[in-house]
């Protein structure tokens, strides 16, 4: 070919491209038949894996544009094929971090199939491994699983910003749309509708459960909140908040019992005396400051020793304020390990036995790549949805994540969880927590839940349930059995 004639070809390619228009995003979902034995029965259902297009009326002075693709949000759904599956309960479910991928609860706890991640002492070896989920809440309950934008495969369109998306506000609103959106192409509005978040992503649901009303009329029946966080004051050691640290003792005071820190007192005994000192002593201790006497902080010192399992002298030098990630790297310094935040069953080793911060948690170091390798194997060869696009199960990309609407003030969804239960009295809440998770700690759980403006009869709408285990529990087996049972009875009631 001469080189007048490849370039005429040239300009023609690029002055088509120019004049090409950009392909509109659509839905591109996949559904596949599969049929477990859950619950005692034969279940049969529909699998339905891909990603939504979330679309956005547009206004240009007033004058209506029309409806413009703003992201993709990828979503499994599992529908039972029962002729009254209409009628069933569908629960929406995903994870926090911000920036974690519905992996977690999606293998882990909810759905049909889960991965084989072994557990603290015992974790699975790679490339891992798939197995039926008997305890599946599919039994009792439609599933939808939502990965957040920029988290899984969910992206902004060509163009957009997935900035726009990393914040509380429109992280809440993505979500509800996919939400309404689901819910109306399914013909769902009269079904019983749960959502289930697991960390940041009980914040998401308690903000969700508001937003959803007032913004859809969209009232739900129940929220699952696996190890919550609703007001982020009461997990954020900052310079003037002691809040946290009174609420993370209780917390410290079963990590260190079960590396053997309290000998064989039970467990129950020891958490009581925790709960008890950082109830009233403590706080007390902490706002005295040094109009504490010498006396006064020497208790303080001891008893906080003898709960935490730290030395008198680590206590007494940290003036009695013992950070999270101080107390994982501190605790079982000698023995030259660290334990896990998510899970202070786990234990790890640092290159450098002195240091005053972990570099790695191993907790989150030794599940992610069973969960990540399940996710990747699972929706590319089970449910056949082929996308060449990494998966994020844990994403960095999402931050800095935006607060901008509490500028001044504590991060929390304690006013919004509140608000919905008094407009939807009807409105109930399960909270599931792991005494040895370092994230969430339950105490904290248990002070937002305290907070909550709503009338002492709405109250019982709570339910509240601990596990011997941490962050994600159901890694714990006799935990996640419990707790499958306790979910089914939740949403089948």
């Amino acid at each position: 070919m001469a080189a007048s004639e490849q370039t005429d070809n040239t300009d023609e390619q690029a002055r088509r491209t120019e004049t090409t228009p950009t392909a509109e995003p659509a839905d591109d979902l996949v559904s596949t038949h599969h049929t477990i034995t859950a619950d005692g029965r034969q279940l049969s259902y529909t699998a339905t894996a891909g990603r939504y297009v979330l679309r956005e009326e547009s206004f240009t002075d007033g004058t209506f544009d029309g409806h413009v693709a703003r992201a993709e949000m990828f979503v499994t759904s599992y529908v039972a094929d029962a002729p009254e599956s209409g009628e069933r309960p569908v629960t929406f479910a995903f994870n926090g971090g911000p920036g974690a991928a519905s992996a977690f609860l999606h293998l882990g706890l909810l759905g049909p199939r889960r991965v084989l991640a072994g557990d603290a002492g015992q974790p699975a070896a790679p490339p891992y491994g798939l197995a039926d989920n008997p305890e599946t809440l599919l039994a009792h309950s439609d599933l939808v699983f939502i990965d957040p934008i920029s988290t899984g495969f969910s992206r902004a369109v060509r163009g957009g910003k997935p900035g726009d998306y990393h914040g509380y506000k429109r992280d809440i609103e993505s979500v509800g749309e996919l939400i309404r959106l689901w819910i109306t192409r399914n013909g769902r509005w009269l079904s019983p509708k749960y959502l289930a978040g697991e960390s940041y992503g009980t914040l998401r649901a308690a903000a969700l459960a508001e937003h959803l009303q007032s913004r859809h009329g969209m009232y739900l029946n129940g929220l699952l909140l696996i190890s919550a966080v609703l007001d982020m004051g009461t997990i954020n050691f900052a310079e003037g908040n002691d809040l946290p640290y009174g609420l993370f003792l209780p917390s410290y005071a079963a990590i260190a019992h079960y590396h053997g820190k309290h000998g064989d007192r039970p467990l129950r005994e020891v958490l009581a005396e925790a709960e008890e000192f950082a109830a009233r002593d403590y706080p007390w201790a902490l706002a005295r400051g040094a109009r504490l006497s010498a006396e006064e902080r020497e208790q303080a010192v001891r008893r906080l020793a003898e709960l935490t399992g730290l030395s008198t002298d680590y206590v007494d030098r940290v003036n009695l304020r013992i950070e999270h990630v101080r107390f994982f790297t501190e605790l079982l310094r000698d023995r030259r390990l660290t334990v896990g935040r998510m899970d202070g069953r786990f234990t790890g080793w640092e290159p450098d036995s002195g240091g005053e911060h972990f570099t790695d948690d191993p907790s989150i170091s030794g599940l992610m790549g069973a969960f990540s390798a399940g996710i990747n194997h699972y929706v590319r060869q089970e449910l056949d949805y082929v996308n060449d696009l990494p998966y994020e199960v844990l994403s960095a990309r999402v931050h800095p994540w935006s607060y901008q609407d509490f500028e001044g003030v504590s991060v929390t969804a304690t006013d919004k969880l509140a608000k919905a239960m008094r407009t939807n009295p009807h409105l109930r809440v399960h909270v599931g927590c792991g005494h040895t998770d370092g994230a969430t700690p339950y105490y904290a759980t248990e002070h937002s839940l305290a907070q909550l403006a709503v009338p002492d009869e709405l109250r019982d709408n709570i339910e509240v349930r601990y596990y011997p285990a941490g962050h994600m529990m159901y890694v714990h087996e006799p935990s996640r059995i419990k707790q499958s049972a306790d979910l089914a009875e939740f949403v089948s009631g």
